[in-house]
């Protein structure tokens, strides 16, 4: 039998008698730590990497099994979260192991099994874990290869980000607009509480077509968490986007979506968040600002989007001329040019920054 990942099996109980049979079984075929209390072993699992199995009595001093478990699944680091942990049983009644399992015990020994019935299952319990492991990075495949979200026809957090960044590159390089609007459907969870979430989840499925329908041709949506949604428009800036957040929730909150006859109301919150106004160096950092604004729920300001204007008609002839000169020209006056359009230069740019530092308050 190989180690568990080629690591060490931790053993914590606070009798010496069971850590040392435990350990004299288990060393045969694998390298074993022992700790005599829950805390202590609770150290060693965030401290120690080589940890890949954990043998835990339920009964002892300063932390507990119970608890000692509890604090495993709840870790913020994914390699003590997995862990297999077994629990070192003694005489404890069912529901002492129904608790230990709720906490999130993955199988139980008792403390009187012989060594070939402690190793069986030991052996089951690491194929089972190598098992779940290696279905878990075929579903990550599945869903870095996958273009569409299965459940709602939109793209996948990874393509639209894949698409999105070229679209990024694009409108950085060209100095265009883009923006990132975030879409949460709020009232799902009380649809899966009134009927059901398989009815909730068709149901959020009908709201991205809606949605999806609503958009141009060069958007893109995509979901990014169970009930929330990324919408990115190229060639849109703040005022725009904006106003098609507020028309967006005004539509979908009007939409009449019904189950069994009767009308389920659609609540929705929007954040968005727009290049030119926002500092992000990735389209992933675009759309995070506007997921912090929708966990934000804060109702924006929509500024009208100005109407495109023509230059008048001297500006533009005057521009025109500048732009026909020749290189051999152009040299001969720069210093004339640059001299007499420097302060025209200067003003239109700190008009510019006037107009995006309103738009800045509005949006933020």
């Amino acid at each position: 039998m190989s180690q568990p990942n080629g690591k060490r099996v931790l053993i914590v109980d606070d009798s010496r008698f069971v850590r040392t049979t435990f350990n004299r079984i288990l060393s045969a075929s694998f390298a074993v730590r022992e700790e005599a209390d829950g805390e202590a072993g609770w150290q060693v699992l965030q401290t120690d990497p080589s940890i890949g199995m954990l043998f835990t009595d339920l009964e002892m001093p300063k932390l507990d099994g119970y608890d000692l478990i509890a604090r495993v699944r709840a870790s913020g680091d994914p390699r003590i979260a997995k862990l297999p942990v077994v629990v070192i049983s003694g005489n404890e009644n069912q529901r002492a192991k129904k608790r230990a399992l709720e906490a999130g015990a993955n199988d139980f020994i008792s403390k009187t099994a012989d060594a070939p019935e402690i190793l069986a299952r030991i052996d089951n319990l690491l194929r089972l874990h190598t098992a779940k492991d290696e279905l878990q990075q075929t579903r990550q495949s599945l869903e870095l290869s996958s273009t569409n979200d299965p459940l709602t026809g939109t793209l996948t957090q990874h393509y639209l980000f894949t698409e999105g960044t070229k679209r990024f590159s694009y409108a950085r390089r060209h100095q265009t607009q883009l923006s990132a609007m975030a879409l949460r459907i709020d009232s799902h969870a009380e649809v899966a509480r009134a009927v059901s979430k398989d009815v909730a989840d068709q149901i959020l499925a009908r709201v991205a077509k809606l949605v999806s329908g609503m958009l141009r041709v060069e958007d893109s949506i995509g979901r990014v968490a169970h009930t929330t949604f990324v919408v990115l428009s190229s060639g849109t800036g703040a005022p725009q986007v904006l106003a098609f957040a507020r028309r967006l929730r005004e539509q979908l909150e009007a939409a009449k979506v019904s189950y069994g006859g009767k009308v389920l109301k659609i609540r929705v919150s929007t954040g968005v968040a727009s290049l030119g106004m926002d500092a992000a160096v990735s389209i992933e950092e675009l759309a995070k600002v506007a997921l912090q604004r929708l966990e934000r729920a804060v109702e924006p300001a929509v500024a009208p989007a100005p109407a495109p204007q023509r230059l008048p008609a001297e500006v533009d002839a005057a521009l025109k001329v500048l732009e026909s000169l020749d290189a051999a020209r152009l040299d001969a006056f720069a210093d004339q040019i640059a001299r007499r359009l420097a302060p025209v230069v200067q003003a239109a740019l700190k008009l510019r920054q006037a107009g995006r530092e309103k738009i800045a308050k509005i949006v933020g």
